[in-house]
């Protein structure tokens, strides 16, 4: 029987919808959160309620588990971001070696945010979608960055939180793979049909790997990763 509580950093993307089955399918309780940042793709938050509806509809044994959905807005962090995910500006690589699609603090801060949010509703475990295996070499998506944060998180609010990472030593074939064994084809269609993974607002054109503009970094790894999940099952 499942017990406790998480809340799961939730986008609206991919990664973050396998994480967030992945808690429903752990935990009796989850809460999910959402951050307004001035993000360029800022239609990935019109598509958090569609998918959080979907899954409650989909999955009867997860609907009682999915408890409330908060939003935070964080437009100060777009304000001071140099950054092609808060500017409309082409992705390249910046001077400092790292895809200009880098946030600097963004998941640094989500964590905090998020750890204040579930110490006044209960909640001890946080779960986000970041991983070390298929990732752009953001340093806060490491993994001891994010370990360092949860023993900083603990000992500033004198509390234990853990922040767990499902999809950390993963690639995007292995993510697929995840979400067909935790929900079966129905979440596989939800993930290709409802999130938004792009770094442009454009769901103008359906990709059998999910809807996106098709070029952008995030469109790329993730069609690389169905068609490498693809060649495998087949």
């Amino acid at each position: 029987m499942a017990e406790g509580s998480a809340l799961v950093l939730f986008s609206g993307g991919q990664d973050s919808t396998v994480c967030l089955a992945w808690a429903l399918d752990r935990y009796a309780r989850v809460e999910t959160v959402g951050f307004a940042y001035g993000q360029r793709h800022a239609i990935e938050l019109d598509q958090r309620p569609v998918i959080l509806k979907e899954i409650a509809a989909r999955f009867p044994a997860w609907a009682p588990r999915l408890a409330d959905d908060h939003v935070l807005q964080l437009s100060t962090l777009g304000q001071i971001s140099e950054s092609s995910l808060t500017r409309d500006v082409a992705f390249e690589m910046s001077a400092a070696g790292l895809p200009n699609t880098f946030v600097p603090g963004r998941n640094l801060l989500f964590f905090t945010y998020a750890a204040a949010l579930a110490y006044r509703r209960g909640i001890r475990t946080l779960v986000g979608g970041m991983c070390e295996t298929d990732f752009s070499g953001y340093p806060d998506c490491r993994n001891d960055t994010l370990q360092s944060l949860a023993a900083s998180l603990s000992l500033g609010m004198d509390t234990a939180f853990r922040i767990e990472t499902p999809l950390m030593w993963i690639d995007k074939a292995a993510s697929w793979v995840m979400a067909k064994s935790l929900g079966g084809d129905g979440l596989l269609d939800l993930i290709v049909q409802h999130t938004h993974t792009c770094y442009t607002s454009d769901r103008s054109t359906q990709h059998p790997w999910g809807v996106g503009c098709g070029t952008c970094p995030a469109c790329v790894l993730r069609e690389k990763g169905w068609e490498q999940w693809q060649t495998v099952r087949s």
